[in-house]
């Protein structure tokens, strides 16, 4: 696994602990809508990933 596929899990990874960190630190709402935007970010993410590997 080279460093771009490295820094992409990591953005993904970010952006998730971004929402919960606010859920947990500051007591943040924590919707639907928001759930699945950071699920989307990382299924995103993830098929990015997973075409690079295939070339």
């Amino acid at each position: 696994m080279g460093g771009a596929d490295r820094r992409g899990y990591a953005g993904a990874f970010v952006a998730a602990l971004t929402a919960l960190g606010a859920r947990v630190f500051f007591k943040d709402a924590l919707t639907r809508r928001m759930a699945a935007g950071v699920g989307l970010i990382a299924a995103g993410v993830l098929i990015i990933e997973l075409g690079a590997a295939a070339h």
